[in-house]
């Protein structure tokens, strides 16, 4: 017992240590002149959102009250029984707290695709809305039955729905709404520090391990297996990224290693711990194609994605979604899919999947329209051509 808590609560250090990682990432994928807007919107996720959840959000989307009574199929969202976490004290506190990293990276995830361009103050309010109206029924459906008569039931080992398919529709829908960036496509924005890219790269990758390995709740074989295959699904994947970048484009970069190790750690996020070790493979292998491919869409199809949120979030979760339905191995964790023996998982993981893709999509939508119409959403063209760190924090990165 005592070893569990110990393990869960260093996990919930790695993932807070994921946001901050997730910040220098993105920051040093946009130009010079909006870096520091970049990691203000990142680092406000951390203050907003936990307050957020100590007072009301996780009574809504995780408890009913009693952590040991686990949550209602009947309902649709939890109840206001353990609003300020008043009845909840101990060790019983470890899953609040630890799903409350997860509840703060997943707006942060949605940051990257509205870089450049997004008030700050649209920021601000648009957080703690789509936290309240979306990301928290969400996760009460994905953690709670999905409400869809569903047999079997749709599995999400660490957040692969709840999470990245979830923030990457909503990236798409606000990127949408908000516009293309002055002179994008035709003008280059190519990461302006690399070296901040593969420093925040090398953080989340340590911080997923907690991300991962502490979905199992315990210091167990889950978890040493779903540690395994979070490191080995990453190195696939880094290494698929790079071999057809250098048959596509003549050149393996190092921008591509980064964006392959992450599109892999999303792909395996919801199967980390369903898979065997060999399987992890496959899921690194075929996000890091299928990813790289995803992001050629937006030029294709005149989306902004400005830092490739929807081609490697939301594609990379929809893979690994697709991929569990496949490749779930009842000798890990007690779920079989198509490969070993059953068909029907496959199914439910293909219209729980839909269902938040749905959801995330139009309420996201309502949310965006709503804040553009009353404060705006898009800074002034001037503000955009001076740069978000001067213009709207008053503050230069480099001098």
């Amino acid at each position: 017992m005592e070893g569990n808590t110990a393990w869960m609560l260093m996990s919930t250090a790695l993932v807070v240590f994921m946001v901050p990682g997730l910040a220098l990432f993105y920051g040093g994928m946009t130009r010079s002149k909006n870096v520091l807007n970049m990691l203000n919107m990142n680092m406000y996720c951390l203050g907003i959102v936990p307050l957020m959840w100590v007072l009301f959000t996780y009574s809504l989307g995780n408890s009913s009250g009693d952590p040991s009574s686990g949550l209602s199929r009947e309902e649709l969202i939890g109840n206001f029984d353990a609003v300020g976490l008043d009845n909840i004290t101990g060790t019983d506190l470890i899953p609040v707290v630890f799903f409350m990293t997860f509840a703060a990276i997943t707006p942060a995830l949605i940051s990257g695709a509205v870089a450049d361009r997004m008030k700050f103050s649209a920021w601000v309010l648009f957080v703690p809305l789509w936290s309240l109206m979306v990301y928290t029924p969400v996760t009460y459906w994905v953690y709670s039955g999905w409400h869809l008569d569903l047999d079997p039931e749709a599995i999400d080992f660490a957040g692969g729905t709840a999470i990245h398919i979830n923030a990457g529709v909503a990236a798409l829908v606000l990127v949408l709404v908000l516009g293309r960036r002055a002179g994008w496509p035709r003008e280059p924005m190519p990461p302006h520090n690399m070296p901040l890219v593969m420093l925040g790269t090398g953080i989340l990758w340590f911080g997923w391990f907690g991300f991962n390995a502490g979905s199992a709740g315990a210091a167990d074989g889950v978890a040493v297996q779903a540690l395994l295959n979070t490191f080995v699904a990453a190195a696939a994947g880094m290494l698929s990224w790079l071999a057809v970048e250098k048959l596509r484009d003549g050149q393996a970069t190092t921008l591509g290693a980064a964006s392959g190790i992450v599109a892999a750690l999303v792909a395996i996020t919801p199967a980390a711990g369903y898979v065997g070790s060999m399987s992890s493979i496959v899921f690194g292998l075929v996000a890091g194609v299928v990813c790289y491919f995803a992001i050629q869409l937006k030029f294709r199809l005149g989306y902004d994605d400005s830092l490739d949120v929807v081609g490697i979030h939301g594609v990379g979760g929809l893979v690994g979604g697709v991929l569990l339905g496949f490749l779930a191995n009842a000798d890990v964790n007690g779920v079989d899919g198509v490969f070993f023996g059953d068909s029907g998982l496959l199914a439910s993981q293909l219209i729980a999947m839909g269902s938040v893709v749905l959801f995330s999509g139009v309420v996201t939508f309502v949310i965006a329209k709503g804040l553009d119409l009353v404060i705006g959403l898009r800074v002034d063209e001037e503000s955009e051509a001076i740069g978000l760190d001067q213009s709207l924090h008053a503050e230069t990165a480099y001098q």
